[in-house]
């Protein structure tokens, strides 16, 4: 059940990290609600948070969270894919996120930031990612020749 508890885990974390790079980078899922996306506005966006040159930034930023979270879904070179995209939210949470508080911005008010309510548990979901790995079902355990419990239990009667 472990195995199925990762997987599920790292599906999640993988689809809501691929969406914002996916956001940052192309401008995709655009909206009044979700601002407007795009390299050109998330480079304005860190330029105004102080981080220089801030397309740059916004480049690294969009590659970290929509290539982390492919490698995270898919289960490739997951405690890597964990370890970037987690530091990327440790700095959110650093600059963005602490500042407002700790709940989320539910009422939409447009001078108060968000907290860190959601960002906590993002980065919580990575580090158990971090880690654990990435469980049997991933192309990690397929690379490492550990993949499902018949596999294990046969390395394990072979060392007794």
């Amino acid at each position: 059940m472990a195995a199925t508890g990762l997987l599920v885990l790292r599906l999640a974390i993988g689809a809501v990290l691929a969406a914002h790079g996916s956001h940052v980078l192309f401008g995709l899922w655009s909206g009044d609600d979700i601002g407007p996306g795009g390299l050109s506005n998330e480079a304005i966006r860190m330029t105004n948070l102080g981080f220089e040159p801030g397309f740059l930034v916004a480049v690294l930023t969009g590659v970290i969270q929509l290539a982390g979270g492919l490698l995270v879904a898919a289960g490739w070179l997951t405690r890597w894919a964990a370890a970037a995209a987690l530091g990327r939210v440790l700095i959110d949470i650093w600059f963005l996120y602490l500042p407002a508080g700790f709940f989320l911005n539910w009422t939409n008010h447009p001078v108060e930031g968000q907290g860190v309510e959601y960002a906590l548990l993002l980065s919580a979901a990575l580090a158990c990612l971090l880690l654990t790995g990435a469980g049997d079902f991933s192309f990690d355990a397929w690379r490492s020749g550990r993949t499902g419990r018949s596999s294990v239990r046969g390395r394990l009667s072979r060392r007794a």
